[in-house]
């Protein structure tokens, strides 16, 4: 009976440390799918839980920044003047490719095929009917009705809209001139969703309509998916092959901060709107046990999380970027006294 006290007592103990040591983060909805799938087995594994709140880059960088949170994530990497400004330091995570999704009545998921040029010009309102002669100039044979396009957008601070415009802009002069790069934006014309949920919803809702989510909230909400042209000409599907032949393309010892930009790279099987999600954290952690259970759980998903993000048709970071984070990690994370959290 005694036994069975202390091993009772034990299990107790165990369950309030990890009760004492759950993590909180807030930010990008792009890796928000993955992310839940890597907390559920985390918690099976150890018994620490991951809350993660999906509201968005912008509001994910704040959080961080006021402290609020124990981890913020940014699908846009934060420069080297604003990490050292706020004392932070910055890691990838994943890696996946944002889509353009439509609701378009006879058009089939993949079927749709757009180019930079073309669908940077519908969000400038340019291109206002779906059988707009640009448009169905890349699509011969396919039906497509004289209806009008309402374009929908993100309506909060958003890592995906950061990746859509930039690559917009590197593709559309007049969208640069006019609309530009950047979290937030003033938007031409359309509708603004909340979050890939959002804007998902939104497309769903909407005939006629054409929005922009990162691939697994396509296929988790069954949105018909465009082909796209990349760099080199060539009309792919999104799939996580095409992304990490984008991904290939990345120089991440050469880029301070990990701040790898990978939308419209050269190479014939390359997504051309594809990302990285990033995560932030305070390098002085003023609570060292959930600094170290933040680092805790991305070493778990670099080591353990490869499959659950196939599923979902992320890219995993190759072992040699796992490398030098883990290096970051080790030279930049401190506890109150300076000493290394890793």
């Amino acid at each position: 009976m005694f036994k069975t006290m202390i091993a009772g007592a034990a299990a107790a103990m165990v369950m309030t440390s990890a009760f004492a040591a759950d993590v909180t983060g807030a930010g990008a909805t792009f890796p928000y799918p993955i992310y839940a799938k890597w907390a559920e087995s985390y918690k099976a594994a150890t018994g620490v839980g991951m809350n993660y709140q999906s509201v968005g880059s912008g509001a994910g960088i704040k959080q961080i920044k006021a402290k609020t949170v124990d981890f913020g994530a940014s699908d846009m990497p934060l420069k080297s003047a604003d990490l050292e400004e706020a004392g932070l330091m910055q890691f990838p995570a994943i890696m996946g490719g944002v889509v353009a999704v439509v609701n378009v009545e006879g058009v089939t998921p993949g079927q749709l095929k757009l180019t930079g040029p073309v669908l940077a010009d519908i969000y400038l309102g340019k291109i206002t009917k779906w059988n707009a002669a640009e448009i169905a100039a890349l699509n011969p044979g396919v039906n497509l009705p004289a209806a009008d396009i309402t374009v929908v957008h993100r309506a909060d601070s958003s890592g995906t809209s950061f990746l859509f415009t930039d690559y917009l802009s590197k593709v559309n002069p007049d969208f640069q001139q006019k609309i530009g790069a950047g979290t937030s934006v003033k938007w031409a014309v359309g509708v603004g969703g909340k979050g890939n949920e959002g804007v998902a919803a939104n497309v769903q809702r909407i005939k006629g309509s054409i929005g922009y989510v990162e691939w697994a909230y396509a296929k988790k909400n069954k949105l018909s998916h465009t082909q796209l042209k990349n760099k080199d000409g060539q009309y792919l599907q999104p799939d996580d092959e095409a992304f990490k032949a984008a991904a290939a393309s990345a120089e991440w010892t050469k880029t301070p901060g990990f701040a790898v930009i990978l939308t419209d790279t050269a190479g014939k099987n390359s997504w051309p709107i594809t990302g990285v999600s990033y995560i932030l954290m305070h390098k002085t952690q003023e609570d060292a046990t959930k600094g170290k259970e933040v680092v805790k759980f991305f070493d778990y998903a670099y080591k353990n999380g490869a499959a659950a993000a196939a599923e979902l048709d992320y890219v995993p970071m190759p072992a040699s970027v796992v490398k030098l984070v883990q290096g970051a990690w080790k030279a930049q994370l401190k506890d109150a006294s300076g000493n290394a959290i890793y």
